[in-house]
Order: C-alpha cells, then structure tokens, then sequence
C-alpha cells in the first residue's frame, strides 16, 4: 500500500540529485561526429536543448574529457545523427569506448558520408542528420556548453516518426512511444 498525504496522493520520496536527470532527460540520443585535421570521431549525447527556432540553435554540453571534445572545439563544427531503437547496439558500442584508440565508424558499422555545408561527416545508417556550425562558445570555458546553429538538415520521410532512443542514465533508455497529437491555436 501506498502512503498518502491529506490530500490523498501518494507522497514522493526523496531523489538523489545526481538523479534528477532520470526524470528530466526527455529528448532523443544522438550520434554526435566530428573531423578536424584529418581525425574524425563519433560520440554519444543523451541530452540537448532547442533554444532557439529561427535560426535554429541547440545547446548541449560535451565533456572536455571526450575525445570528440578537441575536434569539435577545434573545427567549430559537428553533425548530430538521430539513430533509432533499431540501432542500440551500435549506440552502446559509440557510447562505452574512446576514439582515441578506436575508429569507432568502422568498429559499429557507419557509413561516414560527407555532409554539405560542414566539414564533419554525417552518419548514413542514421535517421535524420543535423549539421552544425558554432553559434556561441561563451560558455565552453566555464561549463562546456555549446550553442550550435542547424546549417542543413536531412530526415527521411518514413516513418514520420521513428522510434528513437532516450537516455534515462545509469544504462536506461526509454523507447519513442505513441505520438498524440492536439493542435491548439497559439502551440508551434
């Protein structure tokens, strides 16, 4: 039995603040691939925000601890690659190794293919590509946060809306599930 306060809804427990993310992290994994000077690498982001719609700009935060951390700082440019459920070995795979001793394309099976406005290669097996350009760095220093602006976009147009992967931590994801749909006047 559920314990209940006054107003008779269960009462919440207390959760660790190292897991707030557990609840907060909504939006699709992606597949983050960079080249400079001849390098490329390929990485695991679970977290990103939509800041803006026009120009399109995303924030996210790379550890500077991550190989792909000196690329992308260094060419100012990266493509993020939206892969789905399907693709959850390869992920795990991205996402539990270093590109610093491992050529991670060819250890999990992408195809790099050139992106048209970025330097960066695109992911082919990958759902949508998003390629990116530095907006604002002015917070890389203190929390390595990035501000990117979308320069191309590609999806494919089936299915309208794949079933991506979102990462909950500690090496549990969450599946895309129903899409619901209620237009209102006012929503974008």
């Amino acid at each position: 039995m559920t314990a209940t306060n006054r107003q008779g809804t269960a009462r919440k427990r207390p959760v660790p603040l190292d897991q707030v993310r557990f609840w907060l992290e909504p939006g699709p994994v992606v597949l983050v691939s960079s080249a400079h000077d001849g390098e490329r690498d390929v990485m695991v982001m679970g977290w990103h925000t939509v800041i803006e719609f026009t120009p399109s700009l995303i924030g996210c935060v790379i550890s500077s601890a991550n190989h792909s951390f000196g690329l992308i700082r260094a060419s100012r440019e990266c493509v993020l690659n939206l892969p789905t459920a399907a693709q959850l070995e390869q992920v795990l795979g991205v996402g539990s190794t270093s590109g610093a001793d491992t050529d991670k394309f060819a250890a999990f099976g992408l195809t790099p293919e050139p992106a048209e406005q970025v330097g960066a290669p695109a992911i082919r097996e990958c759902h949508a590509q998003f390629e990116c350009r530095l907006h604002d760095d002015s917070l890389v220093d203190k929390y390595n946060f990035f501000v990117w602006e979308v320069v191309a976009a590609r999806a494919l147009a089936s299915p309208r809306h794949p079933e991506t992967l979102h990462y909950k931590g500690d090496g549990t994801f969450m599946l895309a599930g129903e899409i619901v749909r209620r237009r209102r006047p006012g929503l974008k």
